[in-house]
């Protein structure tokens, strides 16, 4: 720690720091472009200047750049400074002589860093009146919008998607003062991460197409703290909403998870939200045909259902919230309640909380995975499965630049000395997959096998690490590969093992393990990262429910009620085997969007999407998230019957004369006192009973306007807001709605913003230091953490003769409800098989003929891709595409030339 004197005030601070970030983290406020927490410092908008002095004694000082100063102790500055404060404003004004006089038209008014920083400085009016540069805008995909004549040059946007994302498509163009930030000629934006560019940019120059196409204002949309429900990770996200339709999504500050960073697939696929199609009224099939029904005519139809004498099945989900599902199995039993996924994925989650769980290895956060100085990438490409882990990964490998920096004495801060010193240096990355990644280009070592060769080499490293784990035969190069990935991670630091479900195989999960168990024997800081299906799969995996397989071969034994929790089953099993099945059972479907399953159901309860429900859910490290309501359907149509899952389960419960569930509360205290592995899901997030100075906590900004207008259509008078019995969060903009005096939970904080601060930038003022914990600490609580010891897996897996199935999965396009958004469907690939070539060649298939695929009882024509990279005798199937049915990694597959 260093103290350092600002003003006449003496402060203590993190001697690391440079005093741009001293003083935010002190809660001053200094102008400022250029600089970014998780981009460092380059000093190039000369706009955070402040006025050094020597001493106390010293009256003269001068100007320096704040960001590019360290906080080194006894340091003497002036904020307040006149010559500083002018100096501050005239960089203002010479960055307004370009740019546009747009503000009211802007999509980033009233969300603008740059409006913030020119308040702040106090600049008013501009005196330029002549012509100003101007420049073309470009294409740049279905999520990004262009307009260059905002931009002032920070290099923030280059800096981010090069160096931090790893893209290679956007750069800087020109000379002189025109400076052109775009691609080499339109076209769609490749990275995964280009969305985070409309955050990055101080201006208006990246901005969020989709949230063009029904732009509202910040100040006039509501908000809530919710949990993106697209992969396992639970990055934390702010959605807005605005006449009854989520408008845009922005990230929201996690210091473990997702930092100040989504992916494309999190931020840009809610579309299944606003989907007109969506089922929003309980319906009820006669004589083929939907029927709609009111609510309560809809729970009594279910009671009258389910009061019957047929046998109940419930089959859950792991989309669905741990309330949602705990709701289910009250309601038919813990002995009827059943795990909605088949049996090879409830294995491989059961397998993946069993490692977390009774293992001696933690769970890496992806803070940790940042830091990591050696990893081990086992199977898993994490760009298709958990997209932020595969941005964590890249800067684990960047985390040679901070080493390097460190040895010649200059801080990691300092970006274009640390870029210098480090050059193209990289920890050591080692990724062994059936197929090839984006991470390659970064890797040490990229190294393709089968699923049998990926078991053997992993089993191999544990050896080299730990004689007592079991050997397997290898040839000479795998050895000597396994012996360097192994050498390399017992000198680590901070050591990291990743792998998962991709693959299908849990002798590769068993093997991956092994590592590490090995590794924490003589590495104590070792961790591990395992990459689940989907949002709530280890909180589905916590019931310890049977899989689907078992659920259905029970439906098929006798005529049965079946309740589906937002599940569509044809994702999960073949047409045959659910016809067969539910054939002559009464379905009943919970769910919020149309699907194979509640096309088949003989009653549809409409259930709420994330952004219209509360629930819980456990993220791939085992933490528990609350995810909240952003706002409530009935208020703009009280003949909308969208409610949560589980409240509809409460409602049938009373009705078939049972208690019922008064609010959210109350279902998370059945649950934690029914099953102690979910004991500690209510420390999540404070309850609905928590306020701050004697009231809730606002949804949305205090200047939210037009809120009579958002039911002009309704009725001319304004009701009363909702009000919100399931949490300490209120709608609309009453409550409390304030940064200063109280300190708001993380949990409960909706979006970002701060008197003087309305743009992204506003998170430094909810965190205890900048780039660090939230004030209070990071939301979640976890369920589970690591033992002290386990043994060793078995980790075999037979080499399979004839060609087996290798899932592969797509950023676009796999995950179920974000492939519903109209702009990812944009980014999402055509179906296809992937082959070996020397396979192909043995079968006289050609790249991108029309190949016949027998798999099971289907029968697909798709586009051939003949890969070098794929091992011989596996079949690369797309997880979720169009056209793609229901697959079982390791299932054999016959192809053909030929359609």
């Amino acid at each position: 720690m260093a103290k350092i004197h600002i003003d006449g005030n003496t402060h203590e601070v993190n001697g690391a720091d440079n005093l741009l970030q001293a003083c935010l983290s002190l809660g001053l406020d200094i102008s400022y472009f250029c600089w970014h927490p998780a981009l460092g410092s380059v000093g190039s908008c000369r706009q955070c200047a402040v006025k050094q002095y020597k001493d106390a004694d010293d009256k003269n000082g001068r100007i320096v750049m704040s960001c590019m100063t360290p906080a080194s102790d006894g340091t003497y500055i002036s904020i307040a400074d006149e010559e500083a404060k002018d100096f501050r404003e005239a960089m203002v004004a010479l960055l307004m002589t370009n740019h546009p006089h747009d503000c009211p038209v802007c999509e980033e008014g009233g969300h603008c860093h740059l409006q913030d920083m020119t308040v702040m400085t106090g600049h008013h009016s501009r005196d330029y009146r002549f012509t100003k540069r101007t420049h073309n805008n470009q294409y740049l995909g279905p999520f990004i919008g262009h307009e260059m004549n905002r931009c002032i040059s920070c290099y923030r946007c280059v800096r981010y998607y090069k160096d931090y994302a790893g893209g290679k498509d956007l750069g800087v163009f020109g000379s002189a003062s025109r400076v052109y930030f775009g691609r080499a000629e339109d076209g769609v934006l490749e990275s995964e991460f280009s969305g985070n560019l409309t955050e990055i940019c101080p201006t208006g120059v990246f901005t969020d197409k989709t949230h063009s196409e029904h732009y509202t204002r910040k100040w006039d949309m509501q908000f809530a703290p919710a949990i993106c429900t697209g992969c396992a990770v639970g990055c934390n996200i702010s959605p807005g909403e605005r006449y009854g339709e989520v408008r845009r999504i922005e990230n929201r500050y996690h210091g473990e998870i997702n930092g100040y960073f989504l992916c494309d697939r999190g931020r840009f696929g809610y579309g299944h939200v606003n989907s007109e199609d969506r089922p929003r009224h309980a319906l009820i099939k006669r004589e083929g045909k939907w029927l709609a029904l009111s609510k309560p005519d809809a729970i009594a139809q279910a009671a009258a259902v389910l009061g019957g004498h047929k046998p109940l099945i419930g089959i859950g989900s792991p989309r669905a919230s741990l309330e949602a599902n705990f709701a289910l199995r009250a309601l038919v039993g813990a002995e009827n309640f059943y795990a909605g996924v088949s049996a090879q994925d409830a294995a491989l989650s059961a397998l993946c909380l069993k490692v977390l769980r009774d293992g001696p290895v933690p769970a890496a956060t992806i803070k940790r995975i940042e830091k990591s100085d050696a990893v081990f990438v086992l199977g898993e490409d994490t760009l298709g499965t958990a997209a932020r882990v595969a941005l964590a990964l890249r800067q684990a490998a960047r985390g040679m630049l901070a080493t390097m920096s460190a040895e010649k004495r200059v801080p990691e801060w300092q970006a274009n000395s640390a870029n210098d010193i480090a050059q193209h240096a990289l920890n050591p990355l080692f990724i062994a997959t059936p197929v090839a990644t984006k991470l390659d280009e970064i890797a040490a070592v990229a190294h393709r096998a089968s699923v049998a060769g990926l078991v053997a080499l992993a089993q191999t490293v544990a050896h080299a690490l730990d004689a007592s784990a079991r050997a397997v035969k290898v040839d000479a190069d795998t050895a000597a590969l396994a012996q360097r990935i192994a050498d390399t991670l017992r000198a680590a630091k901070k050591p990291l093992i990743v792998s998962g479900t991709a693959c299908g195989s849990t002798a590769l999960i068993e093997a991956a393990a092994n590592v590490a168990f090995a590794l924490q024997k003589v590495n104590a800081a070792t961790a591990i990262t395992l990459a689940i299906p989907e949002a709530n799969s280890f909180g589905l995996a916590l019931f310890n429910a049977p899989a689907l397989d078992a659920a259905l071969a029970k439906a098929a034994q006798a005529p049965s009620v079946v309740l589906v929790l937002e599940n569509d089953l044809s994702r999960r099993a073949t047409a045959t085997v659910l016809d067969e099945s539910l054939s002559k059972c009464t379905v009943i479907a919970l769910d919020h969007q149309q699907t194979a399953t509640t096309a088949t159901s003989a009653l549809l309860l409409p259930a709420a999407s994330f952004a219209e429900g509360d629930g819980t859910f456990v993220n791939f490290e085992g933490r528990a998230q609350r995810s909240f309501q952003t706002y409530d359907p009935a208020y703009y149509d009280r003949h909308v019957a969208t409610q949560e899952s589980w409240r509809w389960i409460s409602e049938v419960r009373v009705a078939l004369g049972q208690p019922a569930w008064a609010n959210l509360d109350a279902v998370i205290a059945d649950a934690e006192a029914s099953l102690p592995v979910l004991k500690g899901i209510a420390a999540a997030a404070p309850d609905a009973s928590f306020r701050l100075q004697g009231a809730k906590l606002a949804r949305a900004p205090q200047r939210q306007s037009g809120r009579t207008a958002a039911r002009a259509n309704v009725f001319v008078h304004e009701p009363r807001a909702t009000q919100d019995a399931d949490s300490a969060l209120a709608f609309s903009m009453e409550g409390v709605n304030s940064t200063h005096a109280v300190t708001r939970p993380a949990a409960l904080i909706p979006f970002a913003w701060s008197p003087g601060w309305n743009s992204p930038s506003a998170w430094n003022k909810f965190q205890s230091e900048v780039g660090g914990a939230m004030k209070g600490g990071d939301s979640g609580v976890h369920l589970f953490k690591h033992n002290g010891a386990a043994d060793y897996f078995p980790a075999q897996l037979e080499v399979a003769e004839s060609l087996t199935v290798l899932p592969m999965h797509s950023h676009f396009g796999s995950e179920e409800l974000s492939a519903k958004a109209k702009p990812i469907q944009e980014r999402i690939p055509q179906a296809y098989v992937a082959i070996n070539v020397a396979d192909a060649q043995r079968l006289g298939i050609e790249h991108q003929s029309l190949t016949r695929v027998e798999l099971g009882e289907y029968v697909l024509s798709l586009p051939a891709k003949v890969r070098v990279d794929l091992p011989q005798g596996s079949v690369g199937l797309p997880v979720g595409l169009a056209g793609i049915p229901p697959l079982t990694a390791g299932a054999s597959v016959r192809l053909s030339k030929g359609a």
